[in-house]
Parts: C-alpha cells; structure tokens; sequence
C-alpha cells in the first residue's frame, strides 16, 4: 500500500461530519509528527451542537527551515458533509473495490491533505519552511475556522509566501484543472411586511406579495455584467420564496424570499448588497445581505507556472487555469498570499459512494512533493 493511500485510509475512518473536532486531528497529527512538524491545535466557538457557534477544531503545523528560507503552505479541511443514505459499503469505513478507494471525504478533501503529508516525507528540512493550515469548519458556517486559523498566524507573525489549497479541482482527470481565483457569494435575505385582512375586503388590509413581486421581477431583470477576462457574468439567483399562507381567503401579513448571487470582481458584496437593498426598499421592501466572500484572483504567473510544470511532468498535461465553481476557504486566505487551489477530480464529491483512484492519490503525492520544492527554491 502506498503512504498516500495509507494516510488517506486513516483520515476517511476518522468520522469528521461538520464541524470536526478529536479523532481527525490526532490522525493528522501523528502524520505530520514524525517528519519534524510542530504541531498547534485549538478550538473555537462555545455554542451547543448543530448551532454557527458550535465548537471547532484547527490545526496548524510548521517545519521550520533555514533562517531567510522560502514559506510554503498547504491548506484544506478535515470535516466533511454527511454522508446521507444508501452507500454500497459504511462511508467511514474505508473501502477498496477495484482501483477506487471508497469513503467520505477521498475526494473532498482527506485524500488530498494524505497526499499532502505524504509529499512533505520527500522535501527535505532544510528546503525551506513548510506549513499546514487545516480547519474543521469548512463545509459548515465557516466562522470559526480557517478565519480564526489567520488570526493565530497574525499574531505568530507568520507568513507564508505561498498557499496552496487542495480542492477538488480536476474535472475529467487529474491534472486538467487549478483554480486561481473564485467568484464572491452574498446571500440576501427580502421581507415586506403587509396587513392580513380578508381577500373580499382588500381596502382594509395591505398584501405584501405583489410588492415581493415586483422586487423579485426586477432583481431577475438585472445584468449585472458580461464577464471579465478570467470571470464568468456574475449571477443572481432566486433561491426560496416563502408566505406560510393556509388559507384560500386570507391576505397575508407577510412574504419572504431569498437571493444568492455568484460575483466577478466587477463587484463588491457591499456593492451588490447595496443595490439589492435599493430596489427592496424602493418596492416597501427591507433587505438583510450576508457576505460569504469577495471575488480573488492570483493571476498567471510565477506560481501557477510552478503547478502547471509539475502537473505536466507526472501527467502529461497542462492545467486550464479557471475561476468557475463555488466558493472555498482560499477567499480568506487570499489576504495572507497568493493561494491557488488544485487537487484531485470532484466528480464524486459530496456524493454517495464517494470514491477517489487510488493510483491519483500518488499521482497527486508526487505534484504536491515537485510543488512544494519548486516554491521553495
């Protein structure tokens, strides 16, 4: 068995449904160990379970090379989504049918932090520094995860020069696919607050739903842009609408609806909260924005360069740089470095019967190693 597999293996048995906490981390802990790695671990957030602010594990690791060496760090998470219903064999028993290693999390993202430890076995000490920032609240809210990871890296004083995530980006194989920037999100929620009253008496009470929909009509209008140079067209997305109205013959009190919206650096979150909020209130409306993320970018250069090499010398192919896709933890990292996100195919993430080829987890491995001594030349 391969060591990539192996550490793979061992993180897919540690149950981590979001948010992660114990068993995970002792496994990646007792990975990174043996191979020089200071280990810090820390939790945050104090609410009861299933709640934003429920507790959350972080790790943070570091080898620490020659003094004025080059910081190279790898990035990713150790929880995972539920695993829902009907998988062929128990999604946290680890299973081998074929060329595939089945489990949560083999694609996103434990077999790629397995290939991630495997790699730094082949960089030696004194290559220069290399870090681990890994949370376990990344499929989850988000709050206490890897922004809290930045803030014990503020005030360590530590700084990366580099940052690599290692999220599912291939699309047909290995290799074929980095991402070097994501769009921005912002969920917007939209009430009006009307009068409930008897539909055969209209004048005595105010409906709330035409006022919804005539905001809904002219947010769906909107062309918020044609897209950039390496950005698709930023889209808005109408994503519930809700009235809780039982009855055929009353005018309802109120009416609700929520909007997500995709963004390219055109835009802000504040910017688009702000024009969403000004069409609301326009139409008696009130809006309450949440910003998930800004739109990033790491253009080409030196460093997608150094992912496209090694990419091209164990597979034979070169990376589309591409910014499609949802968002990752790499828009929080973005104000430490320059982050590029790339790893293994996501055809199976999130889904039943997630599986990863076993024969890509040392594939992966050996980019990872080239990378990660690239960087730190």
């Amino acid at each position: 068995m391969s060591q990539a597999v192996d550490l793979a293996k061992k993180l897919i048995a540690a149950r981590s449904v979001t948010p992660a906490t114990g068993t995970v981390f002792d496994a990646m802990e007792a990975m990174l160990t043996p191979h020089g790695f200071i280990v810090h671990r820390f939790t945050r957030g104090d609410g009861p379970a299933g709640s934003d602010e429920a507790p959350v594990e972080n790790l943070f690791a570091i080898r620490t090379g020659p003094a004025d060496s080059k910081h190279f760090a790898f990035a990713g998470h150790l929880d995972v989504v539920p695993p829902g219903d009907d998988w062929t064999s128990d999604p946290f028993i680890p299973t081998e049918r074929g060329e595939l290693l089945y489990g949560r999390g083999a694609v996103d993202m434990k077999g790629a932090i397995a290939a991630m430890a495997a790699a730094v076995a082949d960089v030696p000490q004194d290559a220069g520094t290399i870090s681990f920032i890994i949370t376990g609240d990344e499929e989850g809210p988000a709050l206490h995860g890897t922004r809290a990871l930045i803030d014990y890296m503020t005030a360590e004083d530590i700084q990366p020069d580099l940052c690599l995530v290692g999220e599912p980006t291939s699309v047909n194989r290995l290799g074929d696919m980095m991402k070097i920037g994501r769009r921005g999100s912002v969920n917007i929620w939209l009430t009006v607050e009307g009068t409930q009253g008897h539909v055969a008496y209209p004048h005595l009470a105010d409906n709330p739903l035409p006022k919804l929909v005539a905001i809904l009509a002219e947010l769906d209008a909107l062309k918020l842009d044609e897209g950039t140079d390496w950005f698709q067209p930023s889209n808005l997305e109408i994503t519930d609408l809700t009235v809780g109205n039982p009855a055929h013959n009353v005018i309802p009190a109120k009416a609700s609806a929520r909007i997500s919206i995709r963004f390219n650096d055109c835009h802000s979150g504040a910017s688009l909260s702000k024009l969403v909020t000004d069409i609301a209130e326009k139409h008696g409306g009130i809006a309450r924005p949440v910003i998930s993320g800004e739109p990033f970018l790491t253009p080409p250069g030196e460093f997608s360069q150094i992912i496209a090499d090694a990419v091209e010398a164990e597979t034979g192919i070169a990376p589309e740089p591409s910014t499609t896709g949802g968002t990752s933890d790499a828009r929080f990292l973005r104000a430490v470095c320059p982050v590029i996100e790339f790893g293994l195919c996501n055809a199976t993430m999130h889904k039943r019967d997630e599986a990863v080829a076993m024969a890509d987890l040392d594939t992966l491995s050996r980019i990872y190693a080239r990378i990660t001594k690239a960087a730190l030349a």
